[in-house]
């Protein structure tokens, strides 16, 4: 009789010979009572495809990630507070100033608090990355259609943190109560008051009183580290939860179906892969922090109520709203003792509408579509050249608004007249969208053509042939069938049709505006004038045999 023991462990499966150690028996524990070994089988194993554009959702939840470790550490020492004092600090130059306890605090962890500065930095810089990242995923996620059934929801989950995100990082923008951020609040107090009959009362609550008040950084402080961020952080765990059920879109490609996943399994390879880039996101945020100067605000100055700094800037995600409003004529409606100024009001107002039509647009697309069936397959943008076009437009006018948020320094800094970049923003937010999205279409039309013609007639070698009878042709190399798979596997979807408005009785079909629009919308973004006919399996054949043209 051997001395070897056999096991069993908490499922009833065989164990290793011997005495079980601490952490095995603690594991055991667990297991019978949580089901932990079950659940990290089925789960921690799951594959998930890969792809470089994946990594701007991985940014997004890294700089958020450090963004909360930072601004942990800023919360020990700054102090949410309007009360005047007066400088007596290591900063020379401010001496004897009066400033408020925010300003003192913030000049205090960027002078006196040991690598106060380096977090200052990383915090900021962190935000502009996060903001950064995310509108660069939404457009990914928008681009190749990962929008659609039955990820809407988290598209809505996504769009929901972005708006969050730029609310969240004025907010903080505005604590230090320097000049720059004075100037900020004092911009959205102008956008406030712009709103009819109730504008007023608006501000008169947000500031307690005439601006600039006593109470606005003590209100913007936990609304900016904690009710802010809490719901972020709900909206995150959401957004993760759904993408690890769900899993991330895949791009066409032999053996790639909508009931399938091609890629690397979640544990030890994502896991791994994504643990590194954790820390080399970092690692660039650390760098940016310690060599490049943002947010000086010892040079800048504390807020003064009846001065403004030369050259203010908000940070870059709010520098479009700024220059809707910078370029908007000067409208005014006098009535009845009052006064709308719509040069604020309709800018103010258009900042949630652009925003409001980007959480639509999957729902809008599926309806013009109807289409509601699972995709797993994400779309080549050149394949759904309306989209694609819409996206570019979209960006586009954002370059041009920015362009008008920062229309002083462009004019200081170029020798331009600033009356000629206000005049060229206001045409370029109808000309400069409209152009992209033709410049766009057209190019994706392009591609489409040379799609069908490179499998048709193959990849072309540069190599010149001369044939028997003294024409010079190019000789192509002929695709592998991975590759011709991946050139055909997108769908072409036929547009909805209203059909005959006269039945076969003659008597006339009642057709409502909803379905006229949507036979319109369906024409433009799935017509012929939007896709060009993928190369069929006959057609492939016959320039194999020599029946089709040839080049």
């Amino acid at each position: 009789m051997s001395g070897r023991i056999e096991r069993t462990g908490a499922r009833g499966l065989p164990a290793r010979p011997g005495k079980p150690g601490r952490g095995e028996r603690v594991a055991d524990w667990a297991d019978g009572r949580l089901g932990i070994n079950t659940l990290a089988k089925s789960q921690m194993r799951k594959i998930f495809p890969d792809h470089w554009s994946f990594m701007f959702g991985e940014i997004c939840l890294y700089s958020f990630l450090i963004l909360i470790l930072t601004g942990t550490y800023l919360t020990l020492f700054f102090e949410p507070s309007m009360a005047e004092v007066t400088y007596d600090g290591t900063y020379v130059p401010l001496k004897g100033l009066l400033v408020s306890r925010a300003y003192e605090s913030t000049v205090d962890i960027s002078m006196e608090v040991r690598g106060g500065l380096l977090i200052r930095q990383i915090h900021h810089w962190a935000a502009l990355v996060f903001v950064a990242a995310m509108l660069a995923h939404m457009m990914r996620v928008f681009f190749t259609g990962a929008f659609r059934k039955p990820r809407e929801v988290n598209w809505m989950f996504g769009w929901t943190l972005l708006f969050l995100g730029i609310i969240t990082g004025l907010t903080g923008y505005s604590l230090p109560d320097d000049m720059l951020s004075g100037t900020g609040i004092r911009f959205a107090q102008g956008a406030i008051l712009s709103i009819p009959v109730i504008g007023t009362y608006i501000s008169f609550f947000l500031f307690g009183g005439e601006f600039p008040g006593e109470d606005i950084i003590a209100r913007f402080y936990p609304i900016h580290i904690l009710l802010l961020p809490g719901i972020m952080l709900g909206l995150v765990v959401a957004h993760l939860i759904l993408v690890f059920y769900h899993k991330h879109t895949q791009f066409a490609g032999p053996g790639r179906t909508e009931k399938n996943v091609v890629g690397a399994p979640f544990l030890p390879i994502y896991i791994a892969k994504a643990g590194g880039f954790f820390f080399l996101v970092f690692g660039v945020l650390a760098i940016m922090g310690a060599v490049a100067t943002i947010n000086p605000v010892w040079l800048i100055g504390p807020y003064r109520p009846d001065l403004v700094s030369t050259g203010a800037q908000p940070d870059w995600y709010l520098g479009f709203s700024e220059g809707l409003i910078r370029v908007m004529p000067s409208w005014e409606i006098n009535a009845w003792g009052h006064t709308l100024n719509l040069g604020v009001f309709i800018p103010f107002m258009l900042f949630p509408l652009v925003l409001l039509a980007i959480g639509v647009y999957p729902f809008i697309e599926a309806w013009v579509k109807g289409d509601k069936r699972e995709h797993h397959i994400a779309d080549r943008p050149r394949n759904a050249p309306v989209r694609t076009g819409l996206g570019v437009a979209w960006l586009a006018l954002f370059a041009v608004l920015m362009v008008g948020g920062g229309n002083d320094l462009w004019a200081t800094r170029f020798g331009l007249s600033i009356n000629v970049i206000t005049w060229f923003v206001r045409i370029g937010c109808f000309a400069v969208p409209a152009a992209a999205f033709f410049v766009t279409h057209r190019i994706c039309m392009g591609l489409q053509r040379r799609d069908r013609d490179k499998v048709l007639h193959g990849r072309e070698t540069g190599t010149i042939k001369r044939l028997p009878h003294g024409e010079y042709i190019e000789v192509h190399e002929s695709l592998s069938q991975a590759e011709l798979y991946t050139l055909t596997a997108h769908e072409q979807p036929r547009p909805y049709e209203i059909g005959p408005l006269v039945d076969a009785n003659g008597v006339a079909r009642k057709v409502g505006r909803s379905d006229r629009l949507r036979a319109r919308l369906a024409r433009a973004m799935y017509g012929p004038k939007a896709q060009v006919p993928k190369a069929t399996v006959e057609e492939y054949l016959a320039i194999q045999r020599g029946e089709g043209e040839h080049h």
